[in-house]
């Protein structure tokens, strides 16, 4: 099929390479010039394995385009997929400026027979605003039939965004129209075979499915966390619960590892603008208050626990942040769990050096008013400073040189906000690993007092500072 796909950003170019590496013909609308000239040479905007080469691929091979323009993409097309970033308003609410933008210059477009496809998250109702957009516009315009519109909500998780695309758990198609629900049944025949992954669905429930399943994602994830500091604060220990929860069939094993919560460009907007829509209708929307609570709260607790261990005084101490994405395997600095706690350590007086293995430039534009000093390693990151916080869990923070770290790190304390090490283990090398998952904080006094007995070599300035 010929393919106009609008919106180049992270869903459009994953949609557009996946599917043009299927075979289809398919032309990238995006308004930016220099974006377009950048994927023209092969450039990605941002990181996403396996990505960038699908996309040399398929641009040698002619199959994928780029243009500026809607008029210009959509001669022969037979179906347009909406790409277009819906981000969160302040109130919470999806903000669909740029969509509408989009869908109105398609409107003044004049285009054959074709399939609208709705791939951008939007609140529930916004396929049949868009296909009475079209449709008005076209009335007024003699011959010409009318715009059918369908909701294909995408469910890529960054980071592994290709192998999603290729082999999808499922594939959601919304529509009224059984001739559109046969098209793009054909359109997704290679990567649904015999069509196990496809669900039909009118369009208003596709719209909400996506939202509902961000919702659930989040409330695992904050209900883990919860548990963790009840566990904690209780002298139990998480690390040995875990594998009774994920044993249980009911449950699962899935997003269930506690630490400071979940952040990027899905979980906390989608979230915000479902307990919006709820309320809207008169739904008080209470556990998905909760469960945002909650992730908040996971911040502010590893920030406390921080404090405490420096009898609540961090200025003048210096920390190294390990992990800067929101999760590994991406670029992606969007509402993510490291740049608020580094925010509110630097209030605090800290002084903050950091390191990423693809994000540090994200997170400089991101942190532009905030003092922080990137560095190109992770042990660099470490030299004389009194703590590192483990932030996103990046394969290469899992097994380090943990002497060489020992001896970098002039504090020998880890907090760990993913629960990647092994307290026992890391102490055989002389470091102090303090997991969010594992306790209570303790008191500032006694916090300090036990880090003296089990360390006292490396506290000759806060034994001096506070005797």
């Amino acid at each position: 099929m010929k393919l106009v796909i609008i919106g180049s950003g992270y869903v459009g170019l994953v949609t557009g390479c996946c599917l043009a590496e299927a075979g289809n013909e398919v032309v990238c609308v995006d308004h930016d010039v220099r974006k377009l000239a950048a994927l023209r040479e092969g450039r990605l905007p941002f990181h996403e394995p396996e990505l960038q080469d699908v996309l040399v691929e398929q641009c040698a091979a002619g199959r994928l385009k780029f243009e500026s323009a809607i008029g210009r993409a959509m001669p022969g097309a037979e179906c347009v997929f909406l790409c277009v970033g819906t981000p969160a308003q302040e109130d919470g609410n999806a903000n669909l400026d740029n969509l509408m933008l989009c869908v109105r210059e398609l409107a003044d477009t004049a285009f054959e027979e074709c399939i609208v496809v709705i791939k951008s998250t939007v609140p529930v109702g916004t396929s049949d605003r868009i296909e009475a957009m079209l449709n008005e516009a076209r009335l007024t315009r003699p011959g010409q039939i009318s715009v059918k519109v369908a909701s294909n909500p995408e469910f890529l998780a960054e980071g592994r965004a290709v192998r999603d695309f290729r082999q999808p758990d499922r594939i959601v198609i919304g529509t009224h129209d059984p001739e559109t629900a046969s098209t793009l049944a054909r359109l997704y025949a290679p990567f649904s075979e015999n069509g196990r992954r496809l669900i039909c669905m009118d369009r208003r429930s596709a719209e909400f499915a996506k939202y509902a399943c961000n919702a659930m994602l989040a409330a695992r994830i904050s209900m883990v966390n919860e548990l963790a500091g009840i566990a904690g604060a209780l002298g139990a220990d998480m690390k040995h619960i875990l594998p009774v929860l994920r044993t249980d069939p009911r449950i699962g094993g899935t997003y269930l590892n506690p630490g400071v919560g979940y952040g990027g460009s899905c979980l906390p907007k989608d979230l915000q603008a479902l307990i919006q829509l709820a309320n809207g209708v008169g739904e008080p929307a209470a556990m998905l208050q909760s469960v945002r609570s909650v992730n908040q709260h996971q911040i502010e607790k590893m920030r406390r626990m921080i404090k405490a261990q420096f009898r609540g005084q961090l200025r003048g101490r210096t920390l190294a942040i390990w992990g800067l994405s929101f999760k590994p395997g991406t670029d992606d600095v969007r509402a993510a769990p490291s740049l608020a706690l580094i925010r509110l350590l630097h209030e605090d007086g800290a002084c903050l050096k950091a390191y990423d293995p693809v994000a540090n430039q994200a997170a400089r534009a991101a942190l532009e008013a905030t003092p922080v000093s990137f560095h190109e390693s992770a042990l660099s990151a470490c030299e004389d400073a009194d703590a590192m916080v483990l932030m996103t869990e990046w394969e290469e923070f899992r097994q380090p040189d943990f002497q060489a770290l020992a001896s970098q790190l002039r504090g020998r304390l880890i907090f760990d906000g993913r629960g990647l090490y092994d307290t026992d283990s890391l102490a055989a090398h002389g470091l102090m690993v303090l997991p969010i998952h594992k306790a209570a904080p303790p008191t500032e006094s006694e916090s300090f007092a036990r880090r003296e007995a089990a360390f006292p070599s490396t506290l000759p300035m806060e034994r001096q500072k506070y005797s």
